[in-house]
């Protein structure tokens, strides 16, 4: 029951997401064509359940072909976001794109976020569970942990911090996930991940995990 609630909530939402965003959707191609030279929409490879490569869509937020010229794990401060990329990473309006994804079948609502294939290479026969289910748009350790970005700034190898410093926290959480997921649990995310996006207001900040605030020191001592 839980699988078939899951799937077809993500149908009901993802097609509302898309009608209801479709203005701000048209708008936000605008800017980004005249922000800098490129496609409006950003299709990078990821791995998804059982394995299974795909094309994320997002809108682009980085310089045109900003893979080649760069790490794969993206810094706050790292100079290939565009000026509009910013504003569309901090709400995370750049994930409207991925309603098409969970369409498809290729991702949920919510599950853990779906990872580059280097990544996925280096999981160990543990890590590997999280293959197990859709990847998601809201992710349970994005209520939990600082943003990627705010650990990486200043990183000099992001890839290489990404691997050290965030994966083995957000695996964690990842992890947790897939084995206590429900459609309470979702549903929670969802809301979270909602409020934080929207309202990053200080008293939500607060609310980070002991956790997570150990990482962003950890990040800052270098």
């Amino acid at each position: 029951m839980y699988q078939f609630a899951k799937r077809a909530s993500d149908m009901l939402f993802s097609v509302t997401g898309l009608v209801v965003f479709s203005p701000a959707i048209l708008l936000i191609s605008l800017l980004i064509k005249m922000g800098s030279p490129g496609p409006v929409v950003y299709k990078g490879v990821r791995v998804g359940k059982s394995g299974k490569r795909f094309e994320v869509l997002k809108f682009r937020t980085m310089v045109d072909r900003a893979e080649q010229i760069g790490a794969s794990s993206t810094p706050d401060d790292d100079p290939r976001i565009t000026n509009i990329g910013k504003v569309l990473r901090r709400y995370k309006l750049d994930e409207i794109p991925q309603f098409i994804n969970v369409l498809r079948g290729e991702m949920s609502f919510v599950g853990p976020r779906p990872q580059v294939p280097w990544a996925v290479e280096e999981y160990s026969d543990e890590e590997r569970a999280v293959l197990e289910v859709q990847p998601g748009i809201a992710d349970y350790a994005f209520v939990v942990l600082p943003s990627e970005g705010e650990v990486l700034r200043g990183s000099s190898d992001p890839d290489r911090d990404y691997w050290e410093k965030v994966h083995p926290h957000k695996m964690r959480l990842s992890l947790e996930y897939v084995r206590q997921r429900s459609i309470a649990l979702d549903l929670k995310i969802i809301v979270d991940t909602a409020l934080l996006s929207f309202f990053r207001r200080r008293w939500f900040l607060k609310a980070r995990s002991e956790e997570g605030n150990e990482i962003i020191q950890d990040s800052e001592r270098g």
